[in-house]
């Protein structure tokens, strides 16, 4: 079997490219060839960035066809409608990836299959995946252009550790926080149920759906059945590092107040309680079963960070910004008690 995928060095991806390796696949890799550290052994490189140089691509595949291709970098029609042209009658099943935070916002169930209905007013992120969705199936319907797409929830992998409330250069400033005794902030009161799932558990499922024919035109969850609060799992973030996490609880729309960048990630997305039911994908997969749970997961995480300096990326800014809600906090409780003091 031979496979395509755009992107492929990945949070997502690696763990997927690593799979099709070590199951015999003949596998491509389309990317611009920066993270050449990634690429698993035995992976084919093309390289080329598809969302600058379609006829570049359109030229390296000219002579090729492929049983499945997977677009990972895929966020508006614009670039799926670029796929359709680019692998029509070139392969037997393309793949999108989409993501679990288009489902409805706020839910109406907290636990979600995949006739969940699609609308999350609170991120344009997610708005745009439900519009690439729609497309792909008009495809599917209309020319028949072989499509699945596959609805991840909150994947990491060890070089990727998930937390809730961070900058913009990533999670070390919060371990930073942890390991300096700083109050950590966590949305809401922490209560809400989360769902991680580790690339590797990820791979597992979503290789068997490649070349299944079964798969063309249906849309599947693929996620671990384990859901967390936020505050168990910034628990096991502390009990991973060997430290107590200070957990300072700060209510999702002031934290979206003093910065909009969280209106979409936390309440269009992470606050809240999401459950999902994993029945279609292990249906084709009967074999799929999520086995890295997040107090192994995050020990492989904490792992890497600590070993690698390089992955150690300070975020001074969001370190004051986290200084200053603790501050105006704490201030507001203190005039409050004041005022009853009078």
């Amino acid at each position: 079997m031979k496979a395509l995928l755009i992107g492929g060095t990945g949070t997502i991806s690696s763990g997927i490219s690593r799979k099709l390796c070590e199951l015999g696949w003949e596998l491509y890799l389309l990317n611009r060839g920066t993270r050449n550290d990634r690429v698993c052994p035995g992976a084919k490189v093309l390289t080329g960035d598809i969302n600058m140089e379609e006829g570049q691509v359109a030229n390296l595949i000219a002579e090729m066809d492929f049983d499945v291709v997977v677009d990972f970098i895929a966020f508006v029609p614009e670039q799926l409608e670029r796929d359709v042209r680019l692998f029509s009658g070139k392969t037997r099943q393309f793949i999108f990836i989409s993501s679990a935070s288009a489902y409805q916002k706020p839910l109406n169930h907290y636990r979600i299959t995949e006739s969940t209905p699609l609308s999350n007013p609170l991120w344009e992120y997610s708005r745009n995946k439900i519009a690439c969705e729609n497309y792909l199936m008009g495809e599917y319907r209309k020319n028949g252009f072989p499509c699945t797409i596959i609805r991840p929830s909150h994947t990491y992998d060890d070089r990727y550790l998930p937390v809730a409330v961070h900058g913009r250069k990533g999670a070390w400033q919060v371990i930073d926080r942890i390991l300096k005794g700083k109050p950590v902030i966590v949305h809401g009161d922490g209560s809400s149920l989360w769902t991680l799932t580790h690339s590797d558990d990820f791979a597992k499922a979503f290789c068997g759906i490649m070349g299944n024919p079964l798969a063309i035109g249906e849309t599947f969850n693929i996620t671990s059945d384990e859901s967390l609060t936020w505050n168990q799992i910034y628990d096991r973030i502390g009990a991973a590092l060997g430290k107590e996490v200070i957990k300072y609880h700060v209510a999702t729309n002031f934290l979206s107040a003093c910065d909009p960048e969280y209106i979409g990630t936390l309440a269009g997305d992470k606050a809240n309680t999401v459950v999902f039911d994993n029945a279609k994908i292990k249906r084709l997969v009967p074999e799929f079963i999520a086995t890295i749970g997040f107090d192994e997961g995050a020990r492989r995480c904490v792992r890497y960070l600590l070993d690698n300096p390089i992955a150690q990326v300070p975020d001074l800014d969001f370190d004051a910004f986290c200084d200053r809600i603790v501050y105006a906090l704490e201030n507001a409780k203190g005039a409050f008690f004041a005022s009853i003091a009078k």
